[in-house]
């Protein structure tokens, strides 16, 4: 059933319609005049527009629809309301029926035109019709909305293997009081996934506080994290709350917990444990209700077994790890990122920016030791420093090529994946073909002793941008 706007100057037209569309189940609203319905699809949203076609006044039936189907009558933002995700379908009336009226409603968007006199069931039944075209619509545009959602999850984005993974723990573990650890090199988005695990989790309407532990001395670490008494130490002229306190109820999370001497380390365990915290000279423990995220780019097992990290710290923070891959491991989700900071970088420059698919391959080609925080700093820089609407690869800082895959020495001793090492060094030689011939697929193909069908299928598999040839060069039959 619908909410529908009724919109007719005869009261006798306006008290039918109201009758027959409550009996049918709908909801309809009546009003009397275009202006008056502007208004009212001004302040909420509406499923389906009746008007009439011939009304006094300036604003007739073409005349809302034109409003309707033109975005005019969308609720604003800056008013705080919502606007609709589609507009309301538009069915028109008229006593005057002409070939060229009806041409005109269909033109410009109406679902239908129907000619007075009408019965019941011939109105219930366009009705009905335009009804199901808009949920059909409003499906397809969940549907799409569901896809592109999985390649993002608050301000994180990735549509490999590995950040699906890391979304789909995060959609489960976002509510719970567990612990997280956070693994990852610098630069990969430690901070983001623990943000995302607060903002999507029963915590969010709470505070949400970091702190970066390998940023601070260690004598004031503590008081940082646990806070201090007035006179507890040279300076301290006031009562100061710990973050602990400052995220009661919230998220605490500590960046770089690797960096933290063991003698705090201890400390921060009893607080873990006993979920209560002791602030440096006082001499009773304040409880807290803290859900704390630890993020390291250290291998922590490592460090317990060297001794430089508690064995039991560490087991309470990793309750639950979160393995954030670089970006070299994802090189799929590159295009994804670059096309997110360049509309980033060019809003602040009221421009609109792309990669050339040249420069777009020197960028898959990258190793990226940075990771993500590398692409954005390479963005930032070839957006100041470039005019125009693309960015071609004499804008991009000098990228090195990955070097030849060696085997290792000694095998792993946790194994390694086969098929993920042997993608990068396909990667690594189809882009470098790509690039030497210029982007043009059948010479790449002939670089690598390939057929140009099998370098499609290749490109198709390692998720690359497919280049540009020149049509002459495209092989007839393969």
């Amino acid at each position: 059933m619908g909410k529908i706007l009724v919109v007719d100057d005869e009261q006798s037209m306006r008290e039918f319609l109201a009758i027959c569309l409550r009996r049918a189940g709908h909801q309809p609203t009546i009003v009397q005049s275009g202006r008056a319905a502007l208004d009212k699809l001004r302040d909420e949203p509406f499923d389906l527009v009746l008007t009439d076609l011939k009304m006094p006044g300036d604003l007739d039936g073409l005349g809302i629809l034109k409003a309707i189907k033109g975005g005019g009558v969308r609720r604003a933002e800056r008013h705080g309301l919502t606007p609709a995700p589609i507009d309301p379908e538009v069915i028109l009336m008229t006593a005057f029926a002409s070939t060229e009226t009806a041409l005109a409603a269909m033109k410009h968007g109406a679902y239908d035109y129907l000619t007075k006199p009408f019965n019941v069931d011939e109105i219930n039944a366009v009705i009905e019709r335009a009804l199901e075209k808009r949920a059909l619509v409003e499906e397809n545009l969940a549907l799409r909305d569901r896809i592109a959602g999985r390649a993002r999850l608050g301000n994180l984005l990735g549509k490999s293997k590995g950040m699906q993974n890391v979304f789909e723990l995060i959609g489960k573990i976002h509510s719970a009081r567990t612990s997280v650890l956070i693994t990852g090199e610098s630069g990969t988005g430690k901070e983001l996934v623990a943000r995302a695990l607060h903002t999507e989790g029963s915590r969010s309407k709470q505070s949400f506080v970091a702190i970066n532990c390998g940023a601070i001395p260690d004598e004031l670490l503590e008081s940082e994290l646990f806070g201090h008494t007035k006179g507890s130490f040279t300076g301290a002229i006031a009562d100061k709350p710990g973050l602990f306190q400052q995220a009661d109820g919230g998220t605490l999370l500590l960046d770089e917990i690797g960096e933290m001497s063991t003698g705090l380390q201890v400390k921060l365990l009893r607080a873990l444990q006993e979920r209560k915290v002791k602030p440096v000279g006082a001499t009773e423990e304040v409880e807290v209700d803290v859900r704390v995220i630890a993020a390291t780019n250290r291998d922590l097992p490592t460090e317990v077994s060297r001794g430089a990290f508690r064995a039991d710290l560490y087991y309470r923070l990793a309750v639950i790890e979160i393995r954030i891959p670089p970006l070299r491991h994802r090189r799929e989700d590159i295009p994804l990122l670059a096309e997110h900071f360049l509309r980033r970088f060019g809003a602040e420059q009221d421009r609109t920016l792309r990669l050339t698919a040249e420069a777009m391959r020197k960028l898959q080609s990258h190793d990226f030791p940075g990771n993500v925080r590398e692409l954005e700093n390479m963005l930032e820089r070839a957006v100041a420093l470039s005019s125009g609407h693309m960015i071609g690869v004499t804008d991009l800082p000098e990228v090195k090529q990955p070097p030849p895959a060696e085997v290792p020495s000694e095998f792993p001793s946790d194994g390694i994946d086969l098929d993920r090492v042997l993608a990068d060094v396909e990667r690594g030689w189809v882009l470098r073909a790509l690039e030497l011939s210029g982007g043009v697929r059948k010479r790449a193909a002939v670089l690598l002793g390939i057929s140009f069908r099998s370098l499609r299928y290749r490109l198709d598999k390692l998720g690359l941008e497919k280049g540009t040839d020149d049509p002459t060069d495209e092989p007839a039959g393969d």
